[in-house]
């Protein structure tokens, strides 16, 4: 009798710790990481034209889903494709009129005082990036660093000016801006706080755009943080 209920105790014990890797097993060969993502940003512009200036504090917000498709064993290197959305502001001291479907671009002269500035882009993007990771299946605390590119396509675009001195000026959908932007992107941290920034490698407006005869290459720089969910 006591052997028998040894060779029990013994069989179900196997079976139990049998199952364990069985779980363990698929729990990391399913393991995949960082599947949604949201962020804000600080925007800055590159190659502003000679005498334009930021003026206020310009943000971006920015969220969507990353497929993780790890590339190899251990799953801390993978590629990543995915969807999102964003929405960025300028505040600048360049000023978009429309006369009959043309845009004029100009400097707010110095004695005319204004409230409000700024140029607004809505995007929808397209992440790829290289990962990698110190995390595993069962840890949640780990160091990572992502590097891509991110190309986006411009669904709606608006330009507001407000001022007690002349007349409010608000356009949308202004055909001067570029629908095709792309850049490079990083981003790399610890746990939930992610320093990320996307540096853009096409200027915003087309190249037809001019201020005072000079073509505008501005192009967008954004800083800030990162937050993944799986």
């Amino acid at each position: 009798m006591k052997s028998k209920l040894l060779f029990l105790v013994t069989f179900f014990t196997c079976v139990g710790f049998s199952q364990d890797d069985i779980d363990k097993e698929e729990l990391y060969k399913n393991y995949r990481e960082d599947q949604f993502y949201a962020s804000v940003t600080y925007n800055l512009l590159n190659e502003k034209p000679q005498g334009m200036s930021q003026k206020g504090f310009s943000t971006g917000f920015h969220f969507g889903f990353i497929r993780d498709m790890p590339i190899n064993e251990k799953r801390d290197f993978a590629i990543g494709i995915g969807l999102g959305l964003s929405g960025n502001n300028y505040n600048q001291d360049m000023l978009i009129t429309e006369s009959d479907k043309n845009y004029s671009f100009n400097l707010i002269e110095n004695d005319i005082s204004f409230t409000t500035n700024k140029i607004e882009t809505f995007l929808v993007e397209i992440p790829l990036e290289i990962r990698w990771r110190t995390s595993t299946a069962v840890d949640y605390s780990f160091w990572r660093v992502y590097a891509g590119v991110k190309l986006g396509y411009l669904l709606y675009n608006t330009a507001k000016f407000k001022s007690d001195d002349v007349a409010d000026v608000k356009l949308s959908n202004i055909d001067a801006f570029e629908k095709l932007q792309y850049g490079l992107t990083l981003s790399a941290g610890y746990g939930t706080w992610n320093f990320h920034v996307y540096y853009g490698l096409n200027p915003i407006f087309k190249s037809s755009s001019e201020l005072d005869g000079s073509s505008i290459d501005m192009k967008s720089l954004k800083i800030g943080l990162m937050f993944y969910i799986l």
